[in-house]
């Protein structure tokens, strides 16, 4: 029976029995020791041993060899695994157990896509609720992406060390406990942080599930399916719009538990929004790891026993179940571990291997995130430093479009909304009311010069109403809800307020005269009642998704027959193309339109780029890399969230000619990466 004999001087040999074990060079040296003998000791005569033993006719150790040898050696290694796992994986068959767990890691992508939409639907309704300032409003949405963009770092570089089921399974925990916490806290710092923690978990999710599910397909399978599992993103985004669609709008779901507890409909939306995380979490404990992370690591036996239940579960799903898995675990068990290669190390190299990989569990749980960094400086050596950088440029330049012009959009046709609005509003100058009785609503007018004496404002609403240069004499407000509503330069004279929400915050420069304020409503008052925009912001949001649609299918069927670089190239120059469109966007209508083309197009390039990522980064290095590129496809987000919010209503030619040019050249630079097609997976 082969195996493969680890010496103590970190090299390799193989042999039939275990008995044939060190070289003389390494003899006498325990293995606490050795590596401070070839290391620190600076033995100035390797050379020269290694030309002694070859003279005595003994072989040389790999210690002895020269660096670009073992990085050759090491290279066939890899490429000798790949092979076989690729043949393991064909004789498994694409069954049953490639379905179970694209439908669970589906859920999970589906939980990243449903965080992402949250953002832009709870937004507006938490800072109103919780009465947040012009000053501070849109942190909400800057520090999730924040959150999601160290995750991926972070739980990518992690999936590389502990695992990719372990590693999903914490982070989706993390994400749904405080997504579902996020939906109780009262204080809008506190609501902050648990949503910048539920960020950072699910922020594991993408780079996570692409490199689980890619290890576990045939090469004339990968793209393909990989490209139906991007769906669940879609999917995702259609959920979180249909549930803000039903359930924010509607103000009468709230609850109140005195004037200090509010439970408001955006609430409830918070915790809906989180299920499919949970549902996630529960169906990944009910299945195994990666195979070839096990292998990866020198599992094999654990990698064999996974593999094996593969063959089986899709086996007796073809009506096979006699069929026998052929791989033995001997068969699997040729690769040399990278990290245990002899190669010339750094000070810092060698205290990560000596602290990180022999030392107790608490000091490796210490010394874990320099060796994620470290696999992180990995991504930028050679043979995948170029691939890093054009895949870095193309996430950044795909997601600054895509997320910008996604944030731009619904502005545009909210910014149109208002100046309809406001072309619709009612001005009342000079007018004089005595002794009237005010119960109905008021909305969008303007008021200036009034003098109202003795009126009763009761169980009424001001929605969008300004008072300017008014007297109010004597007058009783009871009930009074006020949005988007203000007193200016007015004076009020021995009035009484009881139950409103009429405060400092809405009377500007006013001056209040022997008045008083009994019981008035605490909070930011929230009412949807009849709010034509909430409605069709989310239907916007909703259309947009779904037409995303034909273009995910339409990729995922021509994904391995045209190519990814083609898919990736042409979606995104098309996409910077469609932008020059929005120049006759003048309507909602138009505006609408636009923004289904745009999205149509775009996803091609989205599920091109995560198969590409996946098949160009070798398995000891894909989460890692993966995460790198989708934190930039983070950052990008923040960057395009603030670039192109603040243009909204000034200009159009910058975000078009912005979004254009930077997908085009994207575009460019990706059809530069290397083809993957024909790759076994590394």
């Amino acid at each position: 029976k082969k195996s493969i004999k680890h010496q103590q001087d970190g090299g390799y040999t193989e042999a039939v029995n275990d008995e044939e074990g060190s070289s003389d060079v390494t003899e006498g040296h325990d293995e606490d020791d050795e590596i401070y003998e070839g290391e620190y000791q600076g033995i100035p005569a390797l050379g020269q041993v290694g030309e002694n033993q070859m003279a005595m006719g003994r072989p040389v150790s790999d210690a002895l060899k020269d660096r670009q040898e073992l990085e050759s050696e090491r290279r066939a290694d890899e490429e000798e695994l790949a092979q076989q796992y690729e043949l393991i994986i064909q004789e498994c068959g694409h069954g049953r157990f490639q379905w179970q767990l694209f439908f669970v890691l589906g859920l999970a992508l589906m939980s990243d896509g449903v965080e992402v939409f949250v953002v832009g639907f709870v937004l507006p309704s938490a800072e109103t609720d919780m009465c947040v300032p012009n000053s501070r409003s849109g942190w909400l949405g800057s520090i999730v992406y924040l959150g999601m963009m160290l995750g991926a770092f972070f739980w990518g570089g992690m999936s590389d060390k502990v695992g990719r089921r372990q590693c999903l399974l914490i982070s989706l925990s993390i994400n749904g406990f405080f997504a579902f916490l996020s939906s109780f806290v009262q204080g809008y710092g506190f609501f902050l942080l648990c949503r910048l923690i539920a960020g950072f978990g699910i922020g594991g999710a993408v780079p996570i599930v692409f490199s689980f599910f890619a290890e576990v397909l045939a090469r004339e399978k990968r793209g393909e399916h990989l490209s139906w599992l991007c769906m669940f993103w879609m999917i995702g985004g259609i959920y979180a719009s249909a549930m803000a669609w039903a359930i924010i709008p509607h103000y009468g779901w709230s609850f109140s538990m005195g004037s200090a507890y509010q439970f408001h409909s955006w609430r409830v939306f918070v915790v809906v929004c989180a299920l499919p995380c949970v549902c996630a979490v529960v169906a990944l404990t009910f299945m195994p790891e990666s195979p070839r992370f096990y292998l990866e690591v020198g599992k094999h036996d654990e990698a064999w026993m996974i593999l094996k239940q593969i063959h089986d579960t899709n086996m007796r799903a073809r009506g096979q179940p006699e069929k026998v898995f052929t791989v033995s675990p001997p068969l699997i068990s040729l690769q040399k571990s990278v990290d245990s290669l002899p190669l010339p190390l750094s000070l810092s190299e060698c205290m990560t291997k000596t602290v990180g990989l022999r030392c107790p569990n608490s000091l490796c749980a210490i010394s874990l995130p320099f060796q994620i960094w470290l696999t992180f400086m990995r991504c930028f050596n050679y043979p995948v430093k170029d691939n890093t950088v054009k895949l870095a440029v193309v996430w950044f330049t795909l997601s600054f479009g895509f997320y910008g012009l996604s944030v731009w959009f619904p502005d545009v046709i909210k910014h149109l909304q208002a100046d309809e609005y406001a072309s619709r509003v009612k001005t009342h100058n000079n007018e004089h009311i005595e002794d009237f009785t005010f119960n109905f609503t008021l909305e969008n007018q303007i008021h200036t010069n009034g003098m109202f004496i003795n009126d009763r404002f009761i169980s009424m609403k001001f929605k969008s109403v300004t008072f300017i240069d008014s007297t109010f004499r004597n007058c009783y407000f009871d009930d009074v809800t006020s949005v988007g509503s203000y007193f200016k330069n007015c004076t009020f004279i021995e009035a009484f307020f009881y139950n409103t929400d009429i405060d400092d915050t809405k009377l500007i420069n006013t001056e209040i005269i022997n008045s008083t304020f009994h019981h008035n409503k605490t909070g930011c008052q929230m009412t949807f009642d009849d709010d034509y925009s909430a409605y069709w912001v989310y239907f916007v949001n909703f259309l947009g998704t779904l037409a995303v649609l034909p273009g995910n299918i339409v990729s995922a069927l021509l994904m391995d027959k045209i190519g990814r670089l083609t898919m990736l190239g042409g979606s995104m120059v098309l996409s910077g193309i469609s932008c020059f469109f929005l120049w006759f966007g003048t309507s909602e209508s138009m505006m609408i339109g636009m923004l289904c083309l745009y999205n149509g197009l775009s996803i091609s390039a989205w599920n091109s780029l995560d198969v590409v990522t996946v098949e160009l980064y070798p398995t000891d290095r894909r989460g890692t890399g993966f995460g790198f590129c989708n934190a930039l496809c983070k950052l990008a987000a923040v960057l395009g969230n603030m670039i192109f919010g603040s243009l909204v209503g000034i200009t159009k030619a910058i975000p078009i000619l912005l979004a254009s040019t930077v997908l085009v050249c994207g575009g460019l630079v990706g059809l530069r990466l290397p083809d993957t097609r024909s790759n076994v997976l590394m």
